[in-house]
C-alpha cells in the first residue's frame, strides 16, 4: 500500500531538491514522536490495513531501515561502490525487540537522524554522487538518490501510522 504513491526518481536532482530531502530527514524523528504522543499503548498494535505492520512494528522498522541507511551512507563514503547487506525487513518486524516499547526507536531515530543529517550537510558534490550496490535490486544507488528515497520512505510510512491511528 502506497498511501503517497511511489518513490519516484528524479532524471537529475536538484540542490534545492537535496536540501528539502535533508530537511525532511532532519524532521522525521520529530514528526514521528510527534503523531505518536498520547497514543495509548493498546493502540500501538493497530495495523494500517489487514495483515500489515503495527503501529509498533513500524516505528521498530524505521529505526532499523533507516541505522541501515545511515551505515550505507557512511560505507559509500570510504569504501568504492561497496555491497551493502539487504535484510529481510518482514522478519525483523517478527522479532522480539518488535514488540518492545516504542519510546526505543523513537530515540534511536532522533539519534541516527541528529549524526545523519550532519554528516549530509557537510558533504562536497563528490560526494553525493557516490554509490553502494545494492545486489536485491541489483544496480549502484548514488547518494543523492537514496537521500531522496529515505525522505520518501518516511513520509511512506507516517502516512501509514496515520491510517492505522484511524483504524479499530
Amino acid at each position: 500500500m502506497y498511501p503517497i504513491g511511489r518513490f519516484q526518481q528524479p532524471k537529475s536532482i536538484s540542490l534545492e531538491a537535496l536540501s528539502s530531502a535533508i530537511l525532511g530527514i532532519h524532521r522525521f524523528p520529530e514528526a514521528v514522536a510527534g503523531l505518536l504522543t498520547d497514543l495509548p499503548e493498546e493502540r500501538l498494535d493497530s495495523r494500517y490495513r489487514p495483515g500489515g505492520w503495527t503501529i509498533r512494528q513500524l516505528v521498530h522498522h524505521l529505526a532499523d531501515s533507516h541505522m541501515n541507511a545511515y551505515m550505507r551512507f557512511k560505507l559509500a563514503l570510504t569504501e568504492e561502490t561497496p555491497v551493502i547487506k539487504p535484510y529481510k525487513e518482514n522478519h525483523w518486524a517478527a522479532l522480539a525487540d518488535s514488540k518492545l516499547g516504542i519510546d526505543v526507536s523513537v530515540q534511536l531515530l532522533a539519534g541516527i537522524h541528529e549524526r545523519w543529517c550532519f554528516l549530509m550537510q557537510n558533504m562536497d558534490e563528490s560526494q553525493w554522487i557516490r554509490r553502494f550496490f545494492h545486489p536485491e535490486q541489483k544496480q549502484s544507488i548514488a547518494l543523492n538518490v537514496s537521500a531522496l528515497a529515505y525522505d520518501w520512505h518516511g513520509r511512506h510510512h507516517l502516512a501509514h501510522i496515520r491510517l492505522a491511528k484511524l483504524s479499530k
